[in-house]
C-alpha cells in the first residue's frame, strides 16, 4: 500500500513538473504601437490627493515647488507619467472653471457635495494643475463640465488656455500671470453622464455633446483630441448610441469599469481577504478583455478605420475605505493583489493597442487604487507603482503579437488561465515581456519561442510577496519592492521562464 502511494505522490509530482505553460512571441509581426498615453493617472479634487497629496503649499515644510510636492514629482517622473486626468471624476460636472483663477485670496469656496461635503477653496486650479503637468513632464487630460456647466463656459475655457491671440480669455490668461497659452490636447466632453455627470440618457448626451463639441475650437497649432463621456461597464447600448449619433465630432470614447470584489454597498476589505474573495478579484478583473472586445467591436462597425481612441479613464480596484477614515475620502490600501490586478489590466491594454488610445489609473495619490500614499512628509510607493515601474518600457513600443497556451488556476470548479502576458519591441530593438503569475500558491514554467529574431541575452525584474495582502505602509514603506531576476533562460531561441506565485515580471531581451 506505501509504495502505491509512493508511485501515485511521485507520477502526480512529475506531472506538476511537466505541467508548462506554452508561449510564442512574433518578434516580426509586430504593426501596433502601444501608445505611452496608456500608461496615465487620474487626480480628481477627492480626499487627499489633490490637497496632501499633490499640493501642499509654498510655505510647507514639505519639500515642494510652487506649493507642489517634491518627492511625488519625481515618484511619478520616475515611472514616466504621461498624462494627467484632472478635475473629475464626478468633481468636474460640478467644477466652474472661473473659480480657480486669480489671486487665491479672492477665489470663491464650494462645497464638495460627491466628495465628503467638504469645502474646497478652488486654491488649485487651471493654473496649478497645468504648472503640476509642467513639472511632471507631461501631458495635461481636462475633463470639462457638461453636466452643471454651460457651452459658453466650457468654450472660454479651451480659449483661456490654448488661444494664443488677443481676446477677452486671453487677456485674462496674461492678467493672471501666463503670457502664452498653454498646449492642452486631451479635452474630456463631460464625465459619467450616464450617472453623476446629469443622469442622461444615451440619445440626449449624444446631442448634448455634439453641441458641445463645436464649440471646444483648436486654436492655432493646438489640436484638441475630445473625449466623449463613454460607457459604465457593460452598456453596450450607450457606445452604439454614441459611435452613431456623435461619432463624428470625436476623437475618443471613454469606457469605466472598477474591480469590485463583493458588491457596490460592502465592496470588501483592501487587506483582508481570503483566497476566495482574490479568486473573484481577479475573476472580476479579466472582465476588461470581454469590455474591451465588445466595445471595440461596436466601434468597428462606425470606424473601421480606427481613427477614434477607446479611452477607460477610470479603472482598477475600489474596495471599503480604511477603517476611521472619512468615507467619502475614498482612501485604501494597496497590497499584492492590487499589482497583480494593474498587470492584468495594462497587458490587457497593450494587446489592443490597435483601439486603445488612453487609459487612466483611479488615482494617483491617496485615492482608490493609487499608486503614491501620503502622511504629511511621509511618502509610500505602492505594489501597483512599481507595476508601472516595470511596464514603462512598453510606452511607444511595437506591440509583439503573442500566443499562449497556458495551466488553469482554479479554485471551487471555477478557473482562469493561470498567466497574463504581454510584449513588445522598443526603438532600440530591445524585446520586453511583462508576465502575471495569477496563481497565488504554485509556480508557473513558461516555455517560450521567440519567432523572427535572434536573441542571446535576457534580463529580468520581478514584483512580488510573501503574501497576497503584503503592502507597503508608512512604517515599513520597502516591504514590496522589485527585486533582480534570475530564473529566465535562453537557449538557441527558446526561452525558459520560471515565475514564482503571485509575481509580475519584467524580462528585456537582446
Amino acid at each position: 500500500m506505501k509504495k502505491v502511494n509512493l508511485f501515485f505522490i511521485t507520477m502526480m509530482l512529475c506531472a506538476a513538473v511537466q505541467a508548462q505553460n506554452k508561449l510564442t512571441v512574433n518578434v516580426d509581426l509586430g504593426e501596433h504601437t502601444i501608445s505611452r498615453h496608456i500608461y496615465g493617472h487620474f487626480a480628481e479634487h477627492l480626499g487627499h490627493c489633490i490637497y496632501g497629496g499633490f499640493r501642499v503649499g509654498e510655505d510647507s515644510p514639505i519639500p515642494n515647488t510652487r506649493g507642489i510636492r517634491n518627492d511625488v514629482v519625481k515618484a511619478l517622473r520616475d515611472i514616466g507619467i504621461p498624462n494627467l486626468r484632472w478635475p473629475g471624476g464626478c468633481f468636474a460636472d460640478e467644477y466652474h472653471w472661473m473659480d480657480g483663477i486669480g489671486p487665491r485670496s479672492e477665489r470663491p469656496k464650494m462645497v464638495n457635495t460627491h466628495w465628503g461635503g467638504v469645502v474646497e477653496d478652488n486654491s488649485f486650479g487651471t493654473h496649478e494643475f497645468l504648472d503640476l503637468c509642467e513639472q511632471l513632464g507631461c501631458e495635461p487630460y481636462i475633463c470639462g463640465n457638461l453636466g452643471s456647466g454651460t457651452v459658453e463656459e466650457m468654450s472660454k475655457w479651451v480659449e483661456y488656455i490654448t488661444f494664443d491671440g488677443e481676446s477677452p480669455m486671453a487677456s485674462l490668461r496674461k492678467k493672471n500671470g501666463r503670457e502664452k497659452p498653454w498646449k492642452v490636447t486631451f479635452w474630456g466632453v463631460g464625465n459619467e453622464n450616464w450617472g453623476c455627470g446629469g443622469n442622461m440618457t444615451a440619445d440626449f448626451y449624444a446631442d448634448q455633446y455634439r453641441r458641445y463639441a463645436v464649440y471646444c475650437r483648436n486654436y492655432g497649432e493646438n489640436r484638441l483630441y475630445r473625449i466623449a463621456g463613454g460607457a459604465n461597464d457593460f452598456d453596450y447600448n450607450w457606445t452604439e448610441t454614441l459611435m452613431k449619433n456623435a461619432g463624428a465630432r470625436m476623437q475618443g470614447l471613454s469606457l469605466h469599469y472598477y474591480t469590485v470584489p463583493r458588491t457596490w454597498n460592502d465592496k470588501g476589505s483592501a487587506t483582508q481577504f481570503d483566497e476566495a474573495e482574490y479568486f473573484t478579484t481577479i475573476e472580476k478583473t479579466c472582465r476588461m478583455e470581454e469590455l474591451i472586445s465588445r466595445h471595440s467591436t461596436i466601434m468597428d462597425r462606425y470606424d473601421p478605420q480606427k481613427r477614434i481612441g477607446l479611452v477607460p479613464d477610470e479603472w482598477g480596484t475600489w474596495y471599503n475605505v480604511e477603517p476611521g477614515t472619512n468615507p467619502g475620502f475614498l482612501f485604501q490600501q494597496n497590497t499584492m493583489r492590487d499589482a497583480i490586478v494593474a498587470g492584468i489590466n495594462l497587458n490587457i491594454f497593450n494587446a489592443h493597442c490597435d483601439r486603445v488610445k488612453i487609459a487612466n489609473i483611479a488615482q494617483a495619490v491617496n485615492v482608490l487604487q493609487s499608486v503614491i500614499l501620503t502622511d504629511r512628509e511621509k511618502m509610500v510607493l505602492t505594489p501597483t507603482y512599481w507595476v508601472f515601474w516595470l511596464y514603462r518600457v512598453h510606452q511607444d513600443a511595437t506591440m509583439l503579437p503573442v500566443a499562449l497556451s497556458c495551466n488553469r488556476y482554479e479554485l471551487n470548479g471555477r478557473g482562469m488561465d493561470a498567466v497574463s502576458v504581454s510584449a513588445s519591441k522598443d526603438a532600440a530593438g530591445r524585446i520586453h515581456i511583462t508576465l502575471v503569475n495569477i496563481d497565488p500558491n504554485r509556480a508557473q514554467t513558461v516555455e517560450g519561442e521567440l519567432r523572427g529574431v535572434v536573441a542571446e541575452n535576457v534580463t529580468g525584474k520581478i514584483l512580488t510577496s510573501a503574501k497576497l495582502n503584503g503592502c507597503n505602509t508608512f512604517e515599513s514603506p520597502n516591504t514590496i519592492a522589485v527585486q533582480d531576476f534570475r530564473d529566465a533562460r535562453l537557449s538557441k531561441g527558446s526561452l525558459s521562464v520560471q515565475l514564482p506565485a503571485r509575481s509580475v515580471v519584467m524580462l528585456e531581451i537582446e
